[in-house]
């Protein structure tokens, strides 16, 4: 451009050193030589103009180079749908985007991203396209000049896309119409995607929609405001099941969907004298999703009836104030507790076959020679089973009961997730005798509501939570 200067190095038939400024013209004036235009060229290919400009005076071997030393700034419109349409400066070969930053970006709620167009002398020189830019870093070049204009369009037509996808997004199309597979370029599909919801309006023929496999969908087109939600709607043909405690092999197995626990169990290999086999359970995860529920549900009950009742008297808001201490604690803690999930299918010294889940766990406990009693005794511990002796005499031999058990009120939990009443009952090996608190309140209706969630946490997470 006019007032650019340029380092201009010769030798050979002719020896030149010098920095040349071009002219109102566009000329370079080198000595011997005479003027040479050069307005408009980009610096690769300023040594091929002046160096044919000198052979055609010096026609022995001539090497020149030359250096782009100063750039005269220029002034560039940008208009159409910016935040900040005017007239900024920067170099000849300054990037596009260096000017649309200037003028504050395009305008998200009406300018397009895929519509801009270079104009000089109203003649359009170049075009942009911001999605194979952003996809691609395909952006092209453009030498600037003095006074050329940057439109951004209005922007184009636009669909939604969202559902199984990278990036919920409302994306331009380059035209009024264009096919879902063309699209699909731009869009970044989760693994798994089978189906797409299609919808749209067409006139005539008003609102549509279409529920689509993912194929089917592809060959669809798609015009203003339609919606494109991508879905996985297709059942993996195998699930993964997870082994834990007395067992050989791996612990992690890839099976069909349909797989029930007997099959699997039958291509586990144990050691009969170390695991077993006739307390095998399952922790899933649906069970204890249920559990949690049942138990908040149990909890916010609790609160909802007795947190909020009315008292007549002095001496029975007091009563009152001391069970809703009680109360508040209680839910506290019982709330943190997490159910274990457990799904007992031993039942009788045999496995019920059961319909395999993704995600279970399937539990072969270690074959136990002890009994652990827990909860209210003076010394919870685990001791030594001996075959002819009783609950109550594992009790004795834990320090007995405190002040605070409930004598009717006692479990076994079992080594396959069940939980029983211990009375009536034969002790096996790896049982855990639970002795529950007594529920000391007046009111009975609270008693019994309490007992009840005692007894619930026993049962899903194996805990004896005092009073």
């Amino acid at each position: 451009m006019p007032g650019d200067q340029i380092t201009v190095r010769a030798w050979g038939a002719l020896e030149l050193d010098e920095v040349l400024t071009v002219d109102v013209a566009g000329n370079i004036f080198i000595p011997e030589v005479g003027p040479v235009f050069v307005q408009g060229l980009n610096a690769g290919n300023l040594d091929r103009q002046v160096e044919q400009a000198i052979g055609e005076i010096f026609i022995d071997n001539v090497s020149v180079y030359t250096n782009l030393e100063g750039v005269q700034p220029i002034a560039v419109f940008v208009t159409g749908f910016v935040r900040q349409p005017g007239r900024y400066a920067g170099a000849p070969s300054d990037s596009p985007l260096n000017f649309l930053h200037q003028a504050g970006g395009i305008d998200p709620a009406s300018g397009s991203f895929r519509r801009i167009e270079v104009l000089r002398q109203g003649q359009r020189i170049a075009g942009l396209d911001l999605y194979r830019f952003l996809l691609h870093g395909d952006l092209p070049a453009v030498q600037f000049q003095e006074g050329d204009t940057i439109v951004v369009g209005r922007r184009g037509a636009m669909v939604t896309v969202s559902g199984e996808v990278a990036a919920p997004h409302r994306y331009e199309l380059s035209t009024a119409e264009s096919s879902v597979e063309t699209l699909l370029q731009w869009v970044s599909l989760n693994p798994g995607v089978s189906h797409g919801l299609y919808s749209g309006t067409r006139d005539p023929g008003g609102a549509f929609e279409d529920y689509l496999t993912l194929a089917d969908l592809r060959r669809q087109s798609v015009r203003a405001g339609d919606e494109l939600v991508f879905k996985r709607d297709q059942r993996d043909p195998v699930i993964l099941v997870e082994v834990e405690g007395r067992f050989f092999g791996p612990s992690r197995f890839t099976v069909p969907r349909d797989a029930h626990l007997l099959e699997l169990l039958d291509s586990i290999a144990v050691d009969p004298e170390l695991a077993d086999v006739n307390s095998i359970s399952i922790k899933r995860q649906r069970v204890a999703e249920r559990q949690r529920a049942s138990l908040e549900d149990s909890l916010r009950r609790l609160e909802t009836t007795f947190l909020g009742a009315s008292s007549s008297t002095v001496a029975e808001a007091e009563i009152r104030a001391k069970e809703a201490e009680l109360i508040q604690n209680f839910v506290t803690r019982a709330g943190e507790l997490e159910p274990n999930g457990r799904l007992v299918v031993a039942e009788g010294g045999e496995i019920r076959d059961v319909l395999l889940q993704d995600g279970d766990i399937i539990t072969i406990p270690e074959r136990s020679d002890s009994i652990f009693v827990s909860g209210e005794v003076l010394v919870p511990q685990a001791m030594v089973y001996r075959s002819n002796q009783r609950v109550k005499d594992y009790i004795d031999r834990a320090g007995g009961l405190t002040r605070n058990a409930d004598r009717n009120s006692i479990l076994l939990a079992r080594q396959s997730g069940e939980v029983v009443p211990a009375e009536n009952q034969t002790l096996k090996p790896g049982d855990e005798i639970l002795v529950l608190p007594k529920v000391s309140v007046k009111n009975l209706e609270l008693a019994k509501t309490l007992t009840q969630i005692l007894y619930q946490l026993a049962i899903s997470a194996r805990v004896v939570l005092d009073l």
